[in-house]
């Protein structure tokens, strides 16, 4: 195992760096600098805050120092947009607010998800397993970005239950909505794996065995089924929580939550690239980082999967 995670290191860590290098060509190719207004500054003015920021320097010069940065202290440097502030500063303002949503929406989906999926396939062709399959296949059309403005009309407009943005410490009436909204089509998707590998698992020999000695059928499910039937499950999930804990600027801008995804949306209308360069190096280090994660843990539940 120790020999499995070693390898899986070094691939993941080279990957990282080329996000990171990647992120910067990207971002100095764009066209624009991130002082072009519509007022051009003189040209002194411009040099000087050039300059400072060190944009001045030469293209290697600037690539070298913004890697180094972020590899040695993950330092991505000031904010152009926000005066006297880091890139630090502002996903450290706006990250928290997102990993709050996004954990519970996470916790939401997989719960449901979950439980409709393996109730579906130990009800195949019952009421049950229609009404689970119709529900994920209804939740999994409506995006997010379809979802939002719906739960704003209905129970904002229409029924005045919940306050239709904002945020305030997180409290539970600002919370309800944004996991509703990101949580709906994950939680589909999840049933509809769960259920699916269910079945597959269920039909074996080893589950009719089990089920020949006369075991009770909860035993069966949780002591020999749930295992294997969790391993696509658990394949989808890395990716899946990555997606949740980095949020959604449709969330974030629809329901004005103050997290990361409105500050990347901000940072694009303003050029402010080194924050766009840093919530997008953030978010690709999460997603490589909980892809190691789950292959570890499908190493640990099936040893016989090596990479």
């Amino acid at each position: 195992m120790l020999s499995f995670v070693i390898r899986r290191l070094a691939v993941a860590i080279p990957t990282l760096l080329i996000l990171v290098v990647l992120s910067f060509i990207l971002m100095y190719a764009a066209p624009g600098g991130p002082f072009n207004s519509e007022r051009p500054l003189p040209p002194e003015v411009l040099a000087n805050i050039e300059a400072k920021y060190g944009l001045d320097q030469p293209f290697w010069k600037q690539i070298v120092n913004y890697v180094v940065g972020v590899v040695t202290q993950f330092d991505f440097g000031p904010s152009f947009q926000y005066k006297d502030r880091s890139v630090n500063d502002v996903i450290a303002q706006g990250f928290p607010v997102t990993l709050t949503y996004g954990f519970w929406s996470f916790v939401v989906a997989v719960t449901v998800g979950v439980s409709l999926g393996v109730a579906a396939a130990i009800k195949q062709n019952s009421w049950l397993d229609y009404l689970a399959v119709g529900a994920s296949i209804g939740a999994q059309v409506l995006p997010n970005f379809v979802m939002a403005p719906i739960l704003l009309l209905i129970f904002t407009l229409w029924l005045g239950w919940l306050p239709g943005g904002g945020w305030n410490g997180g409290q539970w009436q600002f919370l309800i909505m944004p996991v509703i909204a990101l949580s709906t089509s994950y939680m589909a998707s999840i049933a509809r794996i769960t259920r699916s590998s269910m079945l597959e698992v269920l039909n074996t020999n080893f589950i009719r065995t089990a089920r020949a000695k006369g075991l009770p059928m909860r035993r069966v499910i949780w002591r020999h089924a749930m295992k294997p039937a969790m391993l696509p499950v658990l394949s989808y999930l890395g990716p899946a929580f990555v997606g949740m804990i980095t949020g959604s600027v449709i969330i974030d801008v629809f329901f004005s939550t103050g997290g990361i995804g409105q500050f990347f949306v901000n940072s694009a209308f303003n050029r402010d690239y080194s924050v766009i360069m840093g919530i997008t190096i953030l978010v690709g280090t999460l997603t490589i980082l909980f892809n190691l994660v789950v292959d570890i843990l499908y190493a640990w539940i099936d040893p016989k999967i090596r990479y």
